[in-house]
């Protein structure tokens, strides 16, 4: 026989009233597991900080397409170009943290803080990094021909006689701007940088002759490489990029030369729940191992990342501090 407490109708003791309450609430509004389960269940944008055929949309589009796949929903890639980033970032901070919107992006998300006095997003506070997804060996140094310098030497000639040399990056504090001053320092030659919404509307001024010069990832000037329409003079990382053999690479002329091309990763709001944190570092990590995402990263200079969320948000922190020391010593401000 059950007893007075259990029977129907019996008061509920003050503990077992205190369950009933908090069952109650549980039952009437759907928790966190509740509302993730099933997730993704309708598209989800990718917001991308840099235009239309650049390397990251390129990296975006590919990989998009494969977790698209993988998930059975689409990955919407929108680009909000401009401001080194910031917009796509601020964007993404002002969505809702519910993985229906995400970030691709480069280092400039991390450079900013340490250039710009107002930034829309606190780099600890607001961001959620999932994985990084390529990572870059070098980047090209190219040149319109119609500069007449056919070697690193010569280009390094021509602006210690005093003449005008212009480089072109997607954005002020891009990494492609550091690595052009980072050469000009090293080389000890004067440059005028002249920043562009993007890397194809970068290059596609060097291709126009608006400007001399730009440092580019290989995977978007490579075809423009072998149609005559720029010159390769050179490869930021130690070795010589096997795509191309015959571009040497810059510490051949500059020893002990090195710029490594950056990183292209995924971040999500801050407060994103973490069951969809790591059913998306689980998808796009598997994305990165389908054969043409990886042929495509690796064709174009770059390695498929894919660490796990933990290891990859403290690597973030670390990259915040080694791109703040080179800001800081190539004395870059917004212009």
């Amino acid at each position: 026989m059950r007893s007075d407490a259990n029977c129907a109708g019996a008061p509920a003791s003050p503990g077992r009233r205190a369950l009933l309450l908090a069952a109650a609430a549980a039952a009437a509004v759907p928790g966190p597991s509740f509302a993730q389960e099933g997730y993704p269940q309708r598209p989800i944008r990718l917001l991308v900080g840099f235009a239309a055929g650049g390397t990251p949309d390129s990296i975006a589009r590919k990989i998009a397409e494969a977790v698209s796949r993988q998930v059975g929903q689409t990955l919407l890639v929108d680009n909000r170009a401009g401001a080194n980033g910031m917009i796509a970032a601020e964007a993404l901070v002002k969505a809702a943290p519910d993985g229906y919107t995400l970030l691709l992006t480069t280092p400039s998300l991390v450079i900013n803080p340490s250039m710009y006095k107002k930034v829309p997003y606190d780099l600890a506070r607001d961001v959620l990094p999932i994985t990084d997804v390529a990572l870059g060996d070098g980047y090209l140094l190219v040149v319109n021909p119609a500069l007449g310098v056919e070697t690193l030497p010569a280009l390094i000639d021509h602006a210690k006689r005093g003449r005008p040399l212009t480089f072109s990056s997607p954005g002020i504090g891009n990494t492609l701007h550091l690595a052009a001053e980072t050469f000009a320092d090293r080389a000890g030659i004067a440059i005028t940088h002249v920043p562009y919404k993007g890397a194809a509307p970068a290059l596609n001024a060097v291709i126009a002759g608006e400007v001399q010069a730009m440092f580019i990832p290989p995977t978007v000037a490579t075809a423009h490489i072998k149609s005559g329409k720029v010159r390769a003079l050179g490869f930021t990382s130690t070795k010589r990029w096997p795509e191309l053999p015959d571009v040497p690479a810059i510490a051949e002329a500059l020893p002990g030369f090195a710029f490594d091309s950056g990183w292209h990763a995924l971040f999500a709001p801050a407060g994103t729940p973490r069951a969809i944190v790591t059913r998306l570092n689980t998808e796009f990590r598997k994305a990165l191992q389908v054969p043409e995402v990886r042929s495509f990263l690796v064709q174009g200079g770059y390695e498929p990342g894919g660490r796990p969320q933990p290891e990859f948000a403290a690597f973030v922190q670390s990259e915040a501090r080694r791109y703040a020391d080179i800001v800081r010593a190539a004395k870059i401000t917004p212009e």
